[in-house]
């Protein structure tokens, strides 16, 4: 049923002051597929021009407005969707603030055509200030044509990233509400080009297929969950629902992790680690899973209000909900068949090879490895723990950083060519970045549709990284504000791709010429990622345990 937009009472305009946000072409798209969901549309189309500036257009097929309520929508504190400042309280709708259409109207030109189901349509036409109402022809929903985004901000315009890298980030606020709304039918074209699309069947299978590729929706599982959480000595339904993808299929950061509260996308840091620590010891050491989650509760457990661009939500008990979650995860994952075979690669001669100089553990004697994953050795009157990955980890990243500084990083011919196929965000930020990802051993070439062709691989000190590396240097590009960080945070997850892996045995021989390559390593202590590599056992510690002092 359609609802009649009005202007809000003071009080609730008092309490909702900090109204939208509206800081890039994303932050607009995000407004307005909101506005479409609260709408009831199941088909949702976004367009887009070059980095949205010059035109963005969201199209849906929802209940759309009466001429009357169209003029009105966009004025300044109207909406639809509160009537008291109380509604603040149990806000189920996700576009409450009524702020979209004028914040957006203020910064540039706003073109409105809508039609609530009767024999014609309104345009609205914001433009310099100035509003003009006339008939339009549409069918019943809306369409919103944004032009000239900033014309009246050239501060903010200047501050924007290039055309790749806003287009990447539209495309991932449209990723996101295409995976976690499966039961609407979303399409993205950019510069004319379809995109992604997905087709609105309710299968979170199916979308993740639109937005990812065949691999990750293949090797995926679909869960429900439904549990009680008590606040207050009330016992209240709460619902996680979504797809997880198998440990096997990984990224390098969270990214990947998509998470609703109640429909609205969200990127709590609480949420995302309960859906991580859901997978436990599944993930492999430093990777991050691919997961689409849904928490649904009931509005009053919510504070949506917290965020001036709803980025984030509260929960009146965040630790119940996170629990929830977390178990949810953890039922949905151990009881999906996860089998899967591989083998591991060996070849170290290479990647060990020992440079001349001296070794700062040149003293130190291995005496043997404990569960195939630490070195136990020793070094004058203490014993020293060395963790095989992270020590290889950090001779590998500053044998990278010496090659790039230098020469390109050595890449390895992929024949046949491996097919991947790459997001929306992920092909803007691969064709904007093509000669530093040259320079970095990758060589590749579009195939149309989202789908490229790796013909080269890193290989890194002798050892080929495999395709997923891929997919991990346009995550480390992607979040990298600066080029110098994000070619940093790149080659810190290539030196992880040819590391040695727990469950790795190494020779009295290998692991030797191991601590000495670390040894000659600038910053020895501490991998790429900040974590120890070697740790320090004094013997007075063990005598002490033995009540030998």
């Amino acid at each position: 049923m359609t609802e009649t937009v009005r202007k809000l009472e003071p009080e609730t305009v008092e309490r909702i002051a900090a109204g939208e946000v509206v800081t890039r072409p994303a932050s607009v798209v995000k407004e307005l597929i909101e506005n479409s969901l609260d709408a009831g549309a199941e088909s949702i189309r976004v367009e887009v021009d070059g980095d949205g500036t010059a035109m963005l257009k969201v199209a849906d097929d929802g209940h759309g407005m009466s001429e009357a309520d169209a003029t009105l929508a966009v004025d300044h504190h109207t909406t639809s969707k509160l009537g008291e400042s109380s509604d603040l309280e149990r806000v189920s709708t996700l576009g409450f603030r009524g702020e979209a259409l004028p914040s957006i109207a203020a910064v540039a030109t706003l073109d409105v055509t809508t039609n609530d189901g009767g024999p014609r349509g309104t345009r609205v036409l914001v433009e310099g200030g100035e509003t003009t109402t006339s008939p339009a022809g549409r069918a019943t929903g809306t369409t919103v044509e944004v032009r000239d985004l900033f014309h009246n901000r050239p501060a903010r315009r200047k501050s924007l990233s290039s055309t790749q890298a806003e287009f990447g980030r539209v495309s991932d606020v449209v990723s996101r509400y295409a995976l976690l709304h499966p039961d609407v039918r979303f399409r993205l074209r950019h510069d004319g080009r379809e995109v992604f699309s997905t087709p609105g069947s309710g299968s979170y299978t199916d979308a993740v297929l639109g937005v990812y590729d065949r691999t990750v929706a293949g090797q995926s599982t679909t869960f429900a969950h439904e549990t009680a959480v008590s606040v207050d000595g009330d016992d209240h339904s709460l619902t996680v629902d979504g797809l997880l993808v198998y440990p096997s299929v990984t990224r390098s950061r969270r990214d990947h992790v998509h998470v609703a509260v109640n429909g609205r996308t969200v990127g709590n840091a609480g949420l995302k680690r309960a859906v991580v620590s859901g997978y436990g010891t599944l993930l492999p050491q430093g990777r991050e899973p691919i997961a689409v989650v849904s928490v649904s509760l009931s509005p009053q457990l919510v504070d949506a209000n917290v965020h001036p661009s709803k980025d984030e939500v509260a929960f009146l008990d965040g630790d119940a909900v996170e629990s929830a979650v977390e178990e949810a995860v953890h039922e949905a994952v151990t009881t999906a068949d996860l089998r899967q075979s591989g083998e591991v690669a060996m070849d170290l001669e290479t990647t060990l090879e020992r440079v001349d100089g001296d070794s700062l553990f040149d003293e130190v004697t291995v005496i043997g490895q404990f569960r195939e994953l630490y070195l136990l050795c020793e070094a004058d009157d203490d014993l020293l723990v060395v963790d095989q990955h992270a020590a290889h980890e950090r001779i590998n990243y500053e044998r990278l950083q010496r090659a790039l500084a230098d020469s390109p990083v050595e890449a390895a011919l992929v024949d046949p060519a491996e097919t991947v196929s790459l997001s929306p965000s992920e092909a803007a930020v691969a064709d904007h970045n093509r000669e530093l990802l040259a320079k970095l051993g990758f060589d590749f070439s579009s195939f149309g549709g989202g789908t490229y062709r790796l013909t080269g691989l890193p290989a890194p000190l002798g050892r080929v990284a495999d395709a997923s590396a891929f997919h991990d240097a346009l995550d480390a590009l992607r979040a990298g504000d600066d080029p110098a960080d994000a070619r940093d945070e790149l080659l810190k997850d290539l030196a992880c791709h040819p590391s040695l892996k727990a469950g790795d045995t190494l020779d009295a021989e290998t692991a030797e010429e191991l601590l000495g390559r670390l040894g000659e390593c600038e910053q020895p202590f501490a991998c790429p990622h900040g974590r120890p590599t070697v740790l320090s056992i004094e013997e007075e510690t063990l005598a002490s345990g033995f009540g030998r002092s």
